[in-house]
Formats: structure tokens, sequence, C-alpha cells
């Protein structure tokens, strides 16, 4: 019998319509803005109207550092929220939207995987609400508006030579990373060098990911710091009169997105900033209002947990005032044997010694999420390949790291294959065990939060900063942004800045190559090694395999 693909899983899927959906969690059809009989937004009403609630437990999926293996966060998450389901609790799952970038690049979608997946799964890896295109407008009508003030008179005397408001596609496109804009003569404006972010790295994204309304919106998009005059004075989004219609634009976007799973839970998917090159995680509008309708919300964070669990903590949590009741970490043997020096072609063959030997990253990943005063589950995310020995090889690891791994069976079974870990994480986040704090304080200066993340996250030797860097640190810490939480942006698949070094290597350093004040998000960007935030395509892109079949079908996504 062949395996069924995701896309061929998802194709069978007998949705709900989805008011019944929001009826689950007492949304009431008049709340909901239906885009076709499958997703819809949530009222701005209905959000305000549940504040008063009391909240439910916050469960965060996270993983290993990514591999070739894989691992299924997304898919673990989904299947975590069935599995809750099914054992009787009321609960929602809280994902991001997908970037097209990623989707006709290498990464695949972000829907979940095989019997775990949130549907409709072909609309969600691709246009869906328009949420992306809405952001994507937005922040290119600042920089329009930007270099149209300089062109009819620059009254608040921009310095063209420190603008820093970018543009952005939402597409991986490496030829426009730098580029000179406004060539071709007076009627084109003042030529300058620029260059192109890809959208989910947007400073819009992730302020859309962290208002808490409308109107909260509306002062962060101001907040924007966009250019410089030539005595270093602040010229922002609100100088520029671009707020106002910004806001104008994300209006819908900010209404989360309402969908389902493939056993008809409800999944709220809203906002996408990537997790190497932004915060990484979905929109606190999102989170906190399924908190108020649910007893349990299960959500996730981008790539491994030294990246988007460390930003979901020190950023998103400290932002929104959440805490998470219990910590979910995704691994699976496949990704075990290839940190314990196995080729991805000969994953397939037993190997417990490779298993042991790769097991460190996973336990580093367990210290660190410890370390923020959360308590921590392992869920093994099964492959048929895997044997007793190697899935109990990690089960030992785990038990004598203080913690434990549960075996999962979600892509092949659903829910069923997640009762035991739903039944877990639930009785975990019942006992309030957590104690969960911050790794920094808001009065540690700027470099010392980047030491603090490098070194006890990281475990790095030293971050290297030139003079330039940390006189910019400086100068942002007296102009007021001391007290921001730093964003690092580096590569997903290792501790280090160096994506070849996988386990759990010590000794290194981090290299800072750019930081970036993002004020109205709330904290600072911190590049470091050759991390892009605008990606290229690989040789082969998943785009060239990408098409409609002889039914109009889409085939090749994901």
């Amino acid at each position: 019998m062949s395996i069924k693909s995701d896309i061929e899983i998802a194709r069978e899927a007998v949705k709900r319509p989805i008011q019944e959906i929001g009826a689950k969690l007492g949304i009431g059809a008049e709340h909901l803005l239906p885009y076709g009989h499958d997703k819809a937004k949530v009222s701005q009403e209905f959000i305000a109207s549940v504040q008063g609630n009391k909240s439910g437990k916050l469960i965060l999926v996270t993983a290993i550092n990514p591999t070739p293996a894989g691992e299924g966060k997304t898919t673990t998450t989904v299947g975590l929220g069935d599995g809750l389901n099914r054992i009787g609790r009321k609960a929602a799952v809280c994902i991001r939207e997908a970037s097209l970038g990623p989707c006709f690049g290498m990464k695949g979608g972000a829907a979940g995987g095989g019997y775990a997946q949130v549907v409709p799964m072909e609309e969600m890896n691709l246009h869906f609400t328009g949420d992306f295109h809405a952001i994507t407008s937005a922040h290119n009508l600042l920089s329009a508006m930007i270099d149209n003030h300089i062109y009819w008179g620059n009254e608040l005397k921009i310095d063209e030579r420190r603008v820093v408001w970018r543009r952005v596609m939402d597409m991986n496109d490496r030829a426009l990373r730098d580029i000179v804009t406004s060539l071709g003569g007076v009627a084109n404006g003042f030529p300058r060098q620029t260059g192109f972010d890809i959208t989910v790295a947007s400073e819009v994204m992730a302020i859309l990911c962290l208002a808490t309304d409308l109107a909260d919106l509306q002062k962060r998009l101001g907040d924007i710091i966009v250019a410089y005059t030539r005595d270093k004075q602040a010229i922002t989004c609100r100088d520029i009169k671009a707020d106002g219609a910004m806001t104008v634009l994300l209006k819908d976007a900010m209404q989360p997105n309402l969908v389902q799973t493939l056993e008809n839970n409800p999944a709220f998917v809203h906002g996408g900033p990537f997790a190497n090159i932004a915060h990484g995680c979905n929109s606190v509008m999102a989170t906190t209002t399924a908190l108020k309708i649910a007893d349990y919300v299960v959500t996730e964070a981008g790539f491994g947990a030294d990246l988007g669990a460390e930003k979901f903590m020190n950023i998103k949590c400290r932002k929104a005032g959440l805490a998470p009741s219990v910590v979910v970490v995704v691994a699976t043997v496949r990704a075990m044997k290839m940190n314990g020096g196995v080729a991805k072609a000969d994953l397939g063959a037993e190997n417990v010694a490779a298993v042991r030997k790769g097991c460190p990253n996973l336990g580093r990943h367990i210290e660190n999420v410890k370390s923020f005063g959360v308590p921590v589950v392992v869920a093994i995310n099964h492959f048929v390949t895997d044997t007793e020995a190697e899935v109990q090889a990690v089960k030992d690891y785990v038990a004598a790291q203080g913690s434990e791994a549960i075996l999962c069976q979600h892509w092949a079974k659903g829910s069923e294959g997640t009762e035991e870990l739903a039944t877990r994480v639930a009785e975990i986040a019942d006992k309030d065990s957590a104690n969960f704090s911050p790794l920094y304080a808001d009065e540690m200066s700027l470099f010392e939060k980047i030491e603090t993340v490098a070194k006890r996250i990281y475990r790095a030797d030293e971050v290297l900063a030139d003079k330039k860097i940390r006189t910019q640190l400086r100068d942002w810490e007296e102009a007021g942004f001391g007290h921001l939480p730093v964003c690092m942006a580096k590569t997903q698949y290792s501790f280090s800045t160096d994506p070849n070094l996988r386990g759990a290597p010590t000794g290194h350093s981090v290299p800072v190559r750019e930081v970036r004040l993002s004020a109205g998000a709330g904290f600072v960007v911190v590049i470091c090694g050759e991390i892009m935030t605008m990606p290229g395509l690989p040789r082969k892109p998943a785009s060239e395999t990408i098409g409609l079949n002889d039914m109009g079908q889409i085939e090749g996504l994901f």
C-alpha cells in the first residue's frame, strides 16, 4: 500500500463549516468574517468581549535544531491539540502563516503533515486570507512615502545616506538584497543604495504579531524609525505621516484567522515572522484570544529552541504578559542519528550508538528551556524506520536529564498517536508548577543582553562586535531604547553561527555583523554570522515541481 502524501490526505479531509468550528469556542457566526466556507477572521468586537475571561493554560511546542532528517514541530503542535481534544479537554491550536518564499524554495509548508494537519492546506500555504500581502503593501507604502518626501523638498531634512527603511517582498530573491533605487534622472528621485528583505523579516510583520489592538498597532507603526538627519536625529513613520494609511491597509490583517484541523478542532493561524531572522511566533492577538476561550492553547515557536523558544520567552511573553505552563521539545530518532554523524542516506539503518552520540543537542535544549523555569516534556516524533532500541535510547537519555520522552505517532494516526503525550502535558499544566521568568532583566545593557543569550543559550565563549556596533548600541541606550529585548538573527542549524557545527558545541564565538533598531516592534535585531534577511532559492527550488494537474489540482506543494 502506497503512503499518501500530505496534500492527498488534506484533500480527503471532511471539513465542517467554519461557523461550527467557531461555535466550539463560543464564537458566534456574527463574529466570523468568512473567507469561503472553511476559514474566517474573528471580529475585533468578539476579541474585546472576552478579555475579562479567565485565561487557559499555554503550552509551547519547540524543537531541537532542524536537520535534513526532519523534526515535525508544526505536525506535533497540531497533533497535540487534537490529542487534548481527544481526551476531553477544550483545546485550540495557534500557529503561524506560511511564507511564499520557503513554499517555493525548500522548506515546504506550515500546516503540519500526515494526519496532523490544519486545513485548507493549499490555501494556507499560498495566499490564505491575504495577511502577508497587506503587510507587504503597508511596508512598501512607507518606503514610497519616504522617497516621495525627499523628492518633494525633504522638509524633515532626512540624510539620504541614513535612510534605514528597506523594502520587502514575500519571495526568496537574492538579487534584491543590495540594490540602487531611483536611477534614470531627476524625475525618478535621488539615487541611493538600499535593498529588500523578505516580508516575514519586516518590522511591520513583527508589529502586527505583537500589537494588542488597532490603536496599539497604529502607535507602534508610528514609532518605526525610518531614517536619520545629518545630525543623527531619528525620523519616524509618524513624522512621514504614513502610520494612518498603513493601519488602514492592515485593519483586516490584524484579525486572527480561524481554521480547523483534520479532526475538526479549532486552529488560529495568524502572523508569520521567521525565527532565524525575526521573533518567530504567531500573533499576540491570536494567542491571547485563544487563551480566553479555550482551556488549553498549543502554540509553536520557529526552528530550534535556541531561536524560537528563546524569543518566545524573552520577547513575546515579556511583551504580552504570557507564561507557558509546559514546553514540549520535539525530536526524532533520525535527527539524533544525524547529529551523531550518520549521513542522510544511511538513516534507515539501526544505529543506537549514533542516537546516543547525537542526544547532547536535545539535552542542551532541555536544559535551556528549563532555565526559564518551565517544565519540559520531549515528544519523539515517530518514523516507521525507528527501532525500539533507538527509541529507548532517547527515552533513557531524556530521563537522565530529569525529563521524560513520549513516543508520538500523530503523523500516521492523528490524535490517537498523541493521546499519551496529551494526557501527560495536561497533568503537568494542571499542576501549575511552572515558575516562568525571562532570561535577562530589562535594565541590563543591550550588549549584556546579547552576551547573556550567546553564553547561556548558545554556550559561546564570547561575542565579537566591533566599535561601530558597540557605539550604536550605546547611542540607542542614550536615546531611551536600552530597556528593549534583543532579537538574535542567526542560523537555525546550529547553536553556533556555523550551520555545519551540529550537536552541542562549546568554545565558539558569536560574531555580530549588524544591529537594527525595531522601535515599533520593541526590540533590537542582532544579525550574527552569515544569516540573510533576504533568503535565496536553492539550486533546485520546489517551484520547479509545483503545478496544476489535468484535474486542475495543485501538485508538488509540500
